[in-house]
């Protein structure tokens, strides 16, 4: 795993990812990982299915997405390669933490689970967290040891801090998706140097943090030999609507075909800022939409993983 040998991150280029390879496809969908969304909201379940979608266009050979349950039947028709599954919700349509026993099976299946797309309660997300951990208990109904990658996003972001004194069973297969603001939150302090606190949240959650081109891993040090890495490319127009779900989708999907951690981080961030640079190409550096980046991400892949 390439790392970091002085004081300034790795950058990640195409060359280092050409040395770092994802693994093989394997033979059929089951050997390519099976992901779990859990998000998507009443009045947002858009971003559940970016993020599925993203999932597969990164290689996943399964994908699930467990929102709100109005939305449910709507969500399988507008991603006919995914499982649509139904969870309880708020009179607004908010996923609520109950009824999880509705997906046991495929938390138990999954090899990434990632929750926070389109879920609109920050109470009800630390509800949702709440309840997600409790099922890792010894006497849950989960595995105590193991288990999944978690991609945290959003709001469940929001929540993650609330959440901290339970998170033991998490530590160590956290993935987290901040943006600068939600970095701030996490730490509870406003954000002056971003790679600082990139290397903060990283070691305090012990995860693999990626924030507007910024990776850490959980032992990563500024100014040390650490486990930090910086993104070489990518448009502005990566600001829009709905690209923080096509990158926790891409990251979760590479996560599951059996990348660590650190490797899913640095290829999905890349290639999501490589499909911006791609399509600024092709149409301008803004106005190109969140869908369109989980499309280049196969012809990607194959450029940089041959």
């Amino acid at each position: 795993m390439p790392v970091s040998t002085r004081s300034e991150p790795t950058l990640v280029t195409p060359s280092l990812l050409r040395d770092w390879p994802l693994p093989a496809p394997g033979d059929d969908k089951y050997s390519r990982g099976a992901v779990l969304v859990i998000g998507g909201a009443r009045a947002t379940p858009g971003a559940a299915i970016l993020a599925g979608t993203a999932a597969l266009r990164a290689g996943a050979g399964k994908i699930s997405l467990a929102v709100a349950e109005s939305a449910a039947v709507q969500v399988g028709v507008a991603l006919p390669e995914c499982g649509s599954l139904g969870l309880p919700e708020s009179a607004d349509g908010s996923l609520t933490g109950e009824g999880l026993d509705r997906i046991a099976s495929y938390l138990e299946r999954a090899d990434t689970v990632l929750v926070g797309p389109g879920l609109d309660d920050l109470e009800l997300a630390e509800s949702l967290l709440r309840a997600l951990l409790e099922r890792e208990e010894p006497d849950g109904d989960s595995k105590a040891e193991g288990g999944p990658a978690v991609v945290l996003d959003a709001y469940a972001l929001g929540a993650l801090g609330k959440v901290e004194d339970l998170l033991e069973p998490w530590r160590g297969r956290l993935i987290l998706t901040p943006n600068p603001t939600e970095a701030g939150v996490l730490l509870g302090r406003e954000v002056e140097d971003l790679e600082a606190a990139v290397a903060d949240i990283a070691r305090r959650f012990d995860a693999v943090v990626s924030c507007q081109g910024f990776i850490a891993g959980p032992h990563a040090t500024k100014g040390q030999e650490s486990e930090l890495w910086k993104i070489t490319t990518g448009y502005g127009g990566l600001g829009t609507s709905g690209s923080g779900d096509v990158l926790a989708g891409a990251i979760a999907g590479l996560r599951a075909r059996g990348t660590s951690n650190a490797q899913a981080a640095c290829w999905g961030t890349h290639l999501h800022a490589a499909a911006a640079d791609r399509l600024a190409s092709k149409l301008g550096p803004l106005g190109f939409l969140a869908r369109e980046l989980a499309d280049e991400l196969p012809a990607l892949m194959l450029e940089l993983n041959t």
